[in-house]
C-alpha cells in the first residue's frame, strides 16, 4: 500500500496518536521505513535539513533505512510525539529543549535567562559537561540523543505595544511554550504567560487571545507572526534548540554499520543548520522589517536585575540542583549575583 506524508501523519491521529509496538511505518508493508517527526514549520531550517539528512541516509544505506520526515506536528503535539518516541510509536523525533524539561527538568537548562551571551560557550556546554548530564538524562527515559538543532536566541513581539522597559511587560498576556522555565521567567518580569501550542499560535495571536509571543527572528518568519504582529523587543532572553533523538530500543536493534551511517549524517545536518541559522538570523531582522515589524533593542541588564530581585536565578538553582548548576556555571559564569 503506498502512503503519502500527510495520510500517515491522519492514520497516526485518527488512532489516537500512538502507534503499536513496532517502531515502523507497519501499514507500508516493509521493516526497513521508519517515521521521524518534528514540531517544526516545514519551512524552518531544522525540518530542510534534518529531511535532506533522511534522504541521504536512505541514499547510503541503500534504502535499508528509510527515513519519512514529517514536519508540521503532523504527528501530533510535541508531547504526544514525546510520549509515542518512549513507547516505540515513532522511532525518531526532534524535540525542543524547552518542551523535554516536562519530562527531565535538566533538559531545559541550555535556556536559562541571559545564561549565554553568544554561540561559542552554548556549543561548548552541550558539547561537555552540561550536554552530558542533559543525554544522561534523557536516555534513562529510553531516548538517545544527537546533536542539538540551533532555534536561536529568543525576543518578544507584541500587537500592542512597543516593549522597551522591564514596564512595558507588566500584565501582558504573552505565549510560551509549554516551558517551566519560560513560564517562570516571564512571570518574574510581571508578564502574564499563556501557554498555546505552535500549531494554534497564529490564530490565538490573530484574535488576541495573546497579546504577543518569544521565539527566534527565524522562527517568526516561518509563521509569518508579521502579520499579526507590530513590534519585536529584540531581549535575547533565552536560547531553544531541538535535541534530534531515537528511541533506544529502535537504536540499539539497528545494525551497527546502519547507526554509523546515520550518526553521520544527523551530526552533518545539524552543523549545516547551525551554519544556515545563523546566516538567517543576522539576515532577518531587514527581511522582517521590511514586512512592517518594528524592532527596538532593550535594555538587557534593567531584565537580569528584575529577574534576580524576583529570586528566578536562587529558585531554578534550587530546582536543578548544585552539580547541574555548576556545570551551566562553567560555561556561563556565575548567574543570579
Amino acid at each position: 500500500m503506498t502512503m503519502t506524508r500527510r495520510g500517515f501523519g491522519a492514520m497516526v491521529l485518527a488512532g489516537g496518536a500512538v502507534i503499536a509496538a513496532p517502531a515502523v511505518v507497519r501499514a507500508q508493508g516493509t521493516d526497513n521505513k521508519f517515521v521521524m517527526g518534528s514540531p517544526m514549520p516545514s519551512g524552518h531550517s531544522a525540518s530542510t535539513f534534518m529531511a535532506a539528512a533522511a534522504d541521504a541516509i536512505r541514499k547510503d544505506t541503500k534504502g535499508a533505512v528509510d527515513i519519512l520526515f514529517l514536519a508540521d506536528s503532523q504527528l501530533g503535539s510535541e508531547a504526544d510525539m514525546q510520549r509515542q518516541l518512549r513507547t516505540g510509536g515513532i522511532p525518531f523525533l526532534v524535540a525542543s529543549c524547552s518542551s523535554l524539561q516536562n519530562l527531565t527538568n535538566i533538559a531545559g537548562m541550555p535556556g536559562v535567562a541571559y545564561a549565554f551571551k553568544g554561540y561559542d560557550p552554548l556549543w561548548a556546554a552541550l558539547d561537555g559537561d552540561l550536554g552530558a548530564l542533559i543525554r544522561s538524562a534523557l536516555q534513562k527515559l529510553g531516548m538517545v540523543s544527537f546533536k542539538c538543532l540551533d532555534n536561536g536566541f529568543r525576543n518578544v513581539t507584541t500587537s500592542t505595544r512597543a516593549v522597551v522597559n522591564v514596564s512595558d511587560l507588566q500584565g501582558l498576556k504573552i505565549r510560551v511554550p509549554p516551558s517551566p522555565l519560560l513560564t517562570s521567567l516571564f512571570q518574574s518580569l510581571g508578564a502574564a504567560p499563556t501557554t498555546i501550542s505552535i500549531g494554534e499560535l497564529y490564530s490565538a495571536l490573530q484574535t488576541k487571545v495573546a497579546d504577543g509571543m518569544e521565539n527566534s527572528l527565524v522562527q517568526f518568519e516561518a509563521l509569518k507572526i508579521y502579520e499579526v504582529q507590530q513590534y519585536c523587543a529584540l531581549t535575547r532572553h533565552s536560547w531553544d534548540g531541538l535535541w534530534v533523538l531515537s528511541n533506544s530500543r529502535v537504536w540499539e536493534a539497528m545494525p551497527p554499520a546502519h547507526r554509523e551511517i546515520i550518526t553521520h549524517h544527523f551530526d552533518d545536518a545539524v552543523q549545516k543548520q547551525h551554519e544556515d541559522f545563523a546566516r538567517q538570523d543576522i539576515a532577518l531582522k531587514a527581511t522582517l522589517a521590511a514586512k512592517n515589524l518594528r524592532f527596538n533593542e532593550v535594555d538587557r541588564t534593567q531584565f537580569v536585575q528584575t529577574l534576580e530581585k524576583a529570586g528566578y536565578y536562587r529558585d531554578w538553582k534550587a530546582k536543578f540542583g548544585t552539580e547541574a548548576w555548576a556545570a551551566l556555571e562553567k560555561y556561563t559564569g556565575t548567574l543570579g549575583g
